[in-house]
């Protein structure tokens, strides 16, 4: 059966979690427009640098500093290939979190799709109806 967008999206955004790098989480992230694939993003170090399946985890307060979360990795790479963000939808395993949350709202991301509500923070969930931005959790099992 042809699956609707929202699922054939969310699959991508599941296989794109797979290249992630850290065991913490492995998210996957895509940033669509007008039902066209802008950039993708997964969790994982800085170019060049370690990861955490290498080197071990930089936990600080709690959190595992050595990656790039798979939100923000898809927002830079449209600014490093020059492609706009505006009006585009965000389809990712996991609830941002507060700072994936901010850039988000400000790369002109217009709805966020979503599977797991990881770690909820009330503070970015109150960012997201400020800024009018639809979020919606679609159940997504893989195959």
């Amino acid at each position: 059966m042809r699956p609707d967008w929202d699922s054939y999206f969310m699959k991508i955004a599941s296989a794109v979690s797979e290249r992630s790098t850290c065991d913490r989480a492995f998210v996957g992230c895509v940033l669509v427009r007008e039902k066209r694939i802008l950039t993708t993003g997964f969790n994982g170090s800085p170019a060049g640098q370690a990861h955490c399946d290498e080197a071990g985890h930089l936990l600080v307060d709690g959190h595992c500093v050595r990656t790039i979360h798979a939100e923000m990795n898809a927002i830079i790479q449209a600014a490093l290939h020059g492609v706009s963000t505006k009006g585009a939808i965000c389809y990712v395993t996991h609830l941002p979190c507060i700072h994936c949350t901010k850039a988000l709202i400000n790369a002109g991301i217009t709805r966020i799709v979503y599977s797991v509500a990881y770690r909820v923070d009330e503070n970015a969930v109150n960012f997201l109806k400020a800024a009018n931005i639809e979020v919606v959790q679609k159940e997504f099992i893989p195959e």
